[in-house]
């Protein structure tokens, strides 16, 4: 091969990928503004429907989102640990005293207590630290071009720019998650147009800057999801040595004599109320775990994300921050979960390990599961990824001094790792 034809091959290499990703922005821009039609049918103007797509680029890091599959999954034990911790539950009371005048008025208004609207509050974005880093026009304009489900992103992208070009939120400040939910308490943009409440009065439905429509959509969702006001979400029971759960479920209601013919008690051996209508029995891990009776308010909570780990979490901090104590039944394991806390302190005795995990933000990513693998084997545990009470206590033990574990950085709290409710269920569209 000539030297000029081996130039010109590198040249061509060179420039390959700059020539794919042209022909992919250029279709990008083809579909978007194949869009317009169908926007127009929507009730967006031809103007905002310019205006907010102009110069729009895809974004494909959240197709990559949308078809990955990850292979590690949290137990239950882990994910409440993380999302019901003394730290949110010292947090969410000191969020209640804070905006007790309005959240006394939600209630008033829309018939649900402060702590369910504040725990809601504290899963989905950590008192609003995390509200998520995806400008919603590029996300779903992206999912509206590319990828599975793109009729169901459409409308979402749809109902996006009506809220915009409503004026209800600044377009840089539209900002959430790679799949479209944004504000305190995640709603999705066709969510927001249904069940956003302007309670202030301003004019703006704003789940972004504006903590009472925030708080006042959220109570205004599980109210119209069947709230209902004065009763439990439910409560955790003992079961009866002998007791035969197969069949039981949330959704298999039965009325609460069966219940205490069964010989079901509360948890710690009161009789079971007679007065509270019809109950489901969930066992999220089994029979060897907590047991839970639970009403209709918490199927008004599941509706928030159709997830029972996820609705267990929000009834469980609601408890927590009305001075409730946490599950009396331990959950199946012998290597119960970490909180916040203890998770950035097993990353600090990571990188005193010499392992380059970044931050410690409390996350355990790919990069501390991969750390926490190396450490798991040479101590001959399992090396599952899985950061528990075994490895953090064997890694304490080994630790030069408390001292000199790292501090955390001064980051905002990162999303929740995938777990047993996931922010968005490629199987079914996010219910908020």
């Amino acid at each position: 091969m000539s030297f000029l034809k081996h130039v010109l091959l590198l040249a061509t290499a060179a420039l390959a990928p700059l020539a794919f990703a042209q022909t992919a922005s250029l279709d990008f821009t083809r579909c978007i503004e194949g869009l317009r039609g169908d926007a127009r049918a929507a009730r967006v103007q031809d103007e905002a429907f310019t205006r907010f797509t102009q110069g729009l680029m895809p974004d494909m890091s959240v197709i990559e989102k949308l078809d990955y599959q990850p292979e590690f999954r949290l137990p239950i034990w882990d994910y409440l640990s993380a999302l019901v911790d003394d730290e949110r539950v010292a947090a969410g009371q000191t969020q209640m005293a804070q905006h007790a005048d309005t959240l006394s008025r939600v209630a008033e208004r829309f018939g649900v207590d402060p702590a369910t609207v504040v725990a809601v509050w504290g899963v989905e974005s950590n008192f609003g630290q995390n509200f998520g880093q995806y400008p919603l026009v590029q996300a779903l304009g992206t999912l509206s071009c590319h990828g599975r489900r793109q009729a169901y992103f459409r409308s979402e992208f749809y109902s996006a720019l009506r809220i915009l070009q409503a004026g209800h939120i600044a377009p840089e400040r539209l900002v959430g998650s790679w799949a479209g939910a944004f504000g305190h308490t995640q709603f999705m943009p066709s969510t927001f147009e249904r069940l956003a409440v302007d309670f202030d009065g301003d004019g703006r439905r704003d789940l972004m800057d504006n903590t009472a429509d925030a708080l006042a959509s959220t109570a205004n969702f599980l109210k119209k999801a069947g709230w209902q006001d004065g009763q439990p979400w439910g409560f955790e029971v003992k079961l009866p040595e002998d007791f035969n759960a197969s069949g039981e479920g949330r959704r298999t209601k039965r009325p609460m004599s069966e219940w205490v013919g069964r010989g079901l008690v509360r948890v710690d051996g009161s009789p079971l109320p007679a007065d509270l209508g019809s109950a489901g029995l969930m066992l999220p891990a089994g029979p060897q775990g907590p047991a839970f009776l639970v009403f209709r308010n918490f199927d008004a909570i599941y509706s928030y994300n159709a997830a029972e780990s996820y609705g267990l979490a929000i009834a469980h901090l609601s408890d927590r921050l009305r001075g409730g104590s946490p599950f009396v039944t331990p959950w199946p394991t012998d290597d119960a979960g970490l909180s916040r806390a203890e998770r950035r302190e097993l990353q600090g005795l990571l990188i005193l390990r010499g392992h380059d995990i970044g931050e410690v933000d409390g996350a355990l990513g790919e990069k501390s599961r991969a750390a926490i693998r190396v450490e798991q084997q040479r101590l001959g545990q399992d090396p599952n990824g899985r950061g528990g009470q075994k490895l953090l206590r064997a890694l304490r033990a080994e630790a030069p001094t408390p001292q000199a574990v790292p501090e955390p950085a001064p980051v905002a709290e990162p999303a929740p790792e995938p777990a047993p409710a996931p922010d968005f269920n490629p199987a079914s569209p996010p219910s908020r």
